[in-house]
């Protein structure tokens, strides 16, 4: 099978105000135990292999299955973190083994009146067959701001 060779790249900015302080928020991304207790599919998987390393440098893996069927895979690497304002990561995905797409994240943590406001910019760059699947990222990026707001609640 000959698969078709071609490049797509997506931007998007999303934004959400969370009733909790900066500290709080921050604590839920920097601590291996906060951040398992929200990070991922909650039920529409069953978690593989994981590992965390919050520090420039630092990778993070999460692996999991969805009970569908496929095994997703996602891979980042720290490279800026400045504490309670900003974490930025380079992170590579793969779905079933097949390497789908390279990103560069942005998440920053802005204190306001009630809370906090986080701010995630994503650029992304898809690979063969997954060419089309920016706006899924998009997608799937707010559901797991929503699982923090969940999670904060």
């Amino acid at each position: 099978m000959t698969v078709e060779r071609r490049l797509a790249r997506s931007g998007f900015t999303l934004s959400r105000d969370y009733p909790a302080p900066v500290e709080r928020v921050w604590n839920a991304f920097a601590d291996e135990k906060e951040k398992l207790s929200w990070w991922g599919a909650g039920e529409a998987m069953t978690h593989g292999e994981w590992a965390f390393d919050f520090r420039v440098g630092g990778v993070d893996i999460a692996e999991g299955t969805f009970h569908d069927g496929p095994v997703s895979r996602y891979v980042a690497t720290y490279t800026d973190i400045i504490e309670h304002d900003r974490i930025v990561t380079t992170y590579d995905m793969w779905l079933d083994g097949v390497h789908m797409s390279t990103s560069v994240a942005s998440f920053e943590f802005e204190p306001i009146a009630d809370g906090t406001r986080y701010t995630h910019v994503e650029h992304g760059v898809f690979f063969d067959q997954y060419w089309a699947d920016g706006p899924n990222r998009e997608k799937g990026t707010l559901g797991i701001i929503e699982q923090l707001a969940r999670y904060l609640s």
